[in-house]
């Protein structure tokens, strides 16, 4: 598979979503939890897709629990914990896994274009983040320190290119 519209999820709402449907445009897609120190990087996240979602930027938010068991919740809570706690507009995803057998194969192929550091493939914690061009390959990986505003420049530079 070489780009990220080969692949599709579960949408928060049960629904298999192509991402065919968003190609074209820049892609961030973030492993998220609801009870984890980076949390707080939700509101970054919608401020961003607010931002420049008519420029042509999509949010793609992915919950995992996979790392201290920070998202306990089902898929209903996940949603009301999004809208109540943080106005999230941008697409959330069912739970998946990202590391590990059981990793969703989205998040296979991303580790595997763009390595952590040390070209480590794991997924090191919660809000890991992958900037994907408009035309549906990935830009850069960033760690979960990496904040939502701190990628403005690269999210402008991929929004100005072309597929």
């Amino acid at each position: 598979m070489s780009t990220i519209y080969d692949f599709s999820a579960r949408g928060i709402d049960g629904a298999e979503r192509p991402l065919d449907a968003y190609r074209g445009r820049v892609l961030l897609v973030v492993n998220v939890a609801s009870k984890c120190g980076f949390t707080p990087q939700y509101a970054g996240l919608e401020a961003l897709y607010r931002k420049y979602r008519e420029a042509g930027l999509t949010v793609l938010g992915f919950p995992c629990d996979q790392f201290g068991h920070q998202e306990p919740g089902d898929e209903a809570a996940i949603r009301e914990f999004c809208s109540t706690q943080y106005d999230v507009s941008f697409p959330l995803y069912a739970k998946i896994e990202v590391n590990g057998d059981a990793a969703h194969p989205l998040y296979r192929w991303l580790k595997q274009e763009k390595p952590g550091l040390l070209g480590t493939g794991r997924i090191k914690w919660n809000f890991t983040k992958f900037l994907v061009g408009r035309d549906g390959r990935p830009i850069k990986r960033y760690a979960p320190t990496d904040t939502p505003a701190s990628l403005t420049g690269a999210i402008e530079k991929a929004l100005a290119a072309s597929a």
